[in-house]
């Protein structure tokens, strides 16, 4: 239950930050998003009195900073200035995989040909569309896409790994709190910059990156891995990239080409084939050792 709330919550991040866009400049609304993201998690963390992680905790908590808190969230909404929402669901769809693909280099497992054929194949659904909706080309935005993946899914794979030795919500707690100065800073050279125009969107869509997405998401998130495993609860973000297609036509009014459900539909059918790849890898290797 928690890491579903976790993937309802991440769904709603890019309609959230494209009426975000509407009242403040993309690097402004990334470090805003994250200075308040990170008073909460301060504030959760000094209530529940929560000591400082063991020092030997600190890099892996740099790289999931560095993955879900600041680049993430600043490479997917420079992308949503010139990428739709819907369009971005798609790409990011492949998140599950691209995490599978690191945590196995960082894990040193070794998945099945089953597995690999169906990742192969749901790469290039992924950028079989990119380049349909482009016109031939990866636009900038789509570069911008591809970026996010690969540092959100080290941030994953690194928050997987502390979850083992520590709760999962402190993972983001304290991940947050350590990028707080460099947020702080980013807010004070950005926004004198880049114009303000608030309206109830902007304001809204801050709110809910800031608390919902980035500290609720991310707390529920890590807590649900921890309980149930990062296999599992990968799973279940599967079905993230179609829930966005839904919010941003109720929310945003977008309309879907006929491509983008078709390729969403398609990157959930081959991921959830190395997710079966995998659990069937899992049980010959237990029956052999059996």
């Amino acid at each position: 239950m928690l890491a579903g709330l976790g993937v309802v919550a991440f769904s709603l991040t890019f309609p959230a930050t494209a009426w975000g866009l509407e009242s403040f400049g993309p690097w402004s609304l990334v470090a805003l998003r994250s200075v308040l993201a990170a008073l909460i998690a301060g504030s959760v963390l000094l209530a529940a009195r929560v000591p400082l992680p063991d020092r030997r905790h600190w890099a892996g908590l740099a790289v999931v900073g560095g993955g879900v808190v600041v680049g993430f969230p600043l490479l997917t909404t420079l992308a949503l200035q010139t990428s739709t929402t819907s369009h971005a669901a798609v790409v990011v769809g492949l998140l599950p995989l691209t995490t599978a693909v690191l945590g196995s280099l960082r894990t040193g497992e070794r998945p099945s040909r089953t597995f690999w054929t169906a990742a192969l194949a749901g790469a290039a659904v992924v950028i079989a569309f990119t380049v349909q909706q482009s016109g031939g080309a990866l636009a900038s935005g789509d570069l911008y896409l591809f970026g996010a993946l690969l540092v959100c899914a080290a941030g994953y794979t690194e928050g997987g790994r502390l979850a083992r030795s520590m709760p999962g919500w402190h993972v983001i707690g304290w991940a947050l709190v350590l990028c707080l100065p460099l947020a702080v800073a980013g807010s004070l050279v950005a926004l004198p910059l880049e114009p303000v125009h608030l309206n109830a969107h902007g304001v809204l869509g801050l709110v809910w990156v800031a608390a919902g997405s980035t500290f609720l998401g991310l707390y529920v998130w890590y807590r649900g891995m921890a309980e149930i495993g990062v296999a599992r609860a990968s799973q279940l973000q599967l079905a993230q990239p179609l829930l966005t297609l839904v919010w941003s036509f109720l929310l945003l009014g977008e309309e879907m080409s006929a491509a983008a459900p078709v390729a969403a539909v398609a990157v959930l059918v081959c991921i959830a084939a190395t997710q079966r790849a995998g659990r069937g890898a899992a049980r010959e290797s237990r029956r052999i050792r059996s």
